[in-house]
């Protein structure tokens, strides 16, 4: 039996503790928290020819939500979905875990949609705190502020010339984030440094 086990995009780097301005004991309260999300499972859908009307009924029955339409997401029962493009969503779950998801949603959606699992090739790391907007904004070209981008909003969008899709599931001041594993250490690079000035803490997700 191989005892193999899967490292974290950001082994070495996300270390625990408290960072930048204030860091150490009595330094105060951090701007923001970095925290990524591991043992997601995540997995394009795209739609097959004509089929848009017999995914939709069957991501229903099988997941209690509509699929979003543009850069969207809903949760359903253990799976969110969120839009990426025309007849294309990114599935997130932290029940169905790792390549789970994939297998569960070609299972349940079987002729209606392509699925390829993504767990193993892209990473999510949560954002939040009341400096989130601050520091994200640094780099992202994408107007934050929660009138535009509130509860519910996703973008596909870059940040220092890296691919990312970010979006808010609803709790204040929190972004999520995923981004493609190889290009884990530099966007970690600029996310410290932009955190910095205001304080971060890396903390453990289970």
């Amino acid at each position: 039996m191989s005892n193999l086990a899967s490292l974290s995009a950001f082994h070495g780097l996300a270390v625990p503790g408290r960072f930048g301005k204030g860091g150490g004991k009595g330094g105060g309260d951090a701007g923001v928290t970095l925290a990524e999300r591991t043992g997601l499972g995540l997995a394009t859908v795209a739609v097959r020819k004509d089929q848009d009307d017999g995914l939709k009924a069957a991501v229903r029955e099988a997941y209690g939500l509509d699929l979003p339409e543009g850069s969207t997401l809903a949760q359903g029962k253990d799976v969110l979905f969120i839009g990426t493009g025309p007849g294309q969503w990114l599935a997130v779950s932290a029940t169905l875990q790792n390549e789970a998801l994939a297998e569960d949603l070609t299972d349940r959606l079987n002729g209606l949609a392509s699925i390829s699992d993504q767990s193993s090739g892209r990473a999510v790391i949560r954002v939040s705190g009341p400096r989130a907007r601050e520091v994200l904004a640094k780099g992202l070209a994408i107007d934050l502020d929660p009138r535009v981008f509130g509860p519910g909003s996703a973008v596909t969008s870059t940040i220092s010339h890296m691919g990312v899709l970010v979006w808010r599931d609803g709790e204040a001041e929190s972004y999520d984030i995923a981004l493609f594993r190889s290009v884990a250490g530099s966007f970690w690079g600029w996310l410290t440094s932009s955190a910095a000035p205001v304080g971060y803490e890396v903390v453990t997700t289970s």
